[in-house]
């Protein structure tokens, strides 16, 4: 195996090197924002699980805390699937770098690889958005905006106090 002995071969391998490393970036910044889901996904399980074992949850509401474990459960899976896609394809980019540097300073005949490597991590990362889109949407799913609570709570205004006479106001003098 040889490698390049100058300057200029080294610095173009480095350069071409380089290029993948903003996927790398992008990678990263997103197995921090679903690794911060998984753990609101685990938190919420936990707090569920909890209060269905310390009992006293009447049996409609125990119901609905199961079918909710039962999402979490599910949008577990997504986001684990997702977090094992980016970190594939983080080890898949990483591996494309290095095989762009040695192609580029060696003799090595590894072009067919690094771009095989490229493209197969490309490629997870396009799988992972696919469950991170799948995991938000079970999320958005499970929230309920338009129900109303089972008892109706009146919130009383400053400015509607119909039953208590508002004070009134301080006199300067």
């Amino acid at each position: 195996m040889n490698f390049a002995s100058d300057l200029a071969t080294v610095t173009h391998g480095i350069q071409l090197a380089v290029a993948p490393v903003f996927l790398l970036t992008a990678v990263s910044g997103m197995i921090a924002a679903v690794a911060g889901r998984l753990a609101r996904i685990i938190d919420r399980a936990r707090f569920l699980e909890n209060r269905l074992e310390n009992g006293g949850v009447e049996e409609g509401r125990a119901r609905r805390m199961y079918d909710e474990l039962r999402e979490l459960r599910h949008r577990g899976w997504l986001v684990n699937g997702c977090l094992a896609l980016l970190t594939f394809c983080a080890i898949l980019i990483g591996l494309t770098i290095v095989l762009l540097f040695l192609g580029e300073t060696s003799d090595l005949p590894i072009l067919k690889i690094a771009t095989v490597s490229f493209l197969s991590g490309v490629f997870c990362f396009l799988l992972a958005l696919l469950c991170f889109l799948a995991e938000t949407l079970l999320a958005t799913r499970l929230l309920k905006f338009a129900e109303l609570p089972a008892q109706s709570v009146v919130l009383q205004l400053p400015g509607d106090m119909a039953s208590n006479e508002a004070p009134a106001p301080a006199s300067r003098t």
